[in-house]
């Protein structure tokens, strides 16, 4: 039977432990429409970022 040559730290643990409790990136929502999108990117909506028009959308 294989025995472990060294004690596990503590952080090797947690690292190993914290891929289970990654939920993806979060959606965030436009300031100015309020329609979900992804977060550091322009809105492709209104195309504003950070309240600042920096998209011509064709409507």
């Amino acid at each position: 039977m294989a025995v472990p040559k060294r004690k596990t730290s503590k952080m090797k643990k947690r690292i190993r432990k914290a891929a289970n409790r990654y939920e993806g990136v979060q959606a965030t929502f436009c300031t100015n429409c309020g329609k979900p999108l992804m977060p550091h990117r322009a809105c492709k909506a209104c195309g504003i970022y950070k309240g600042k028009q920096v998209l011509t959308v064709s409507e």
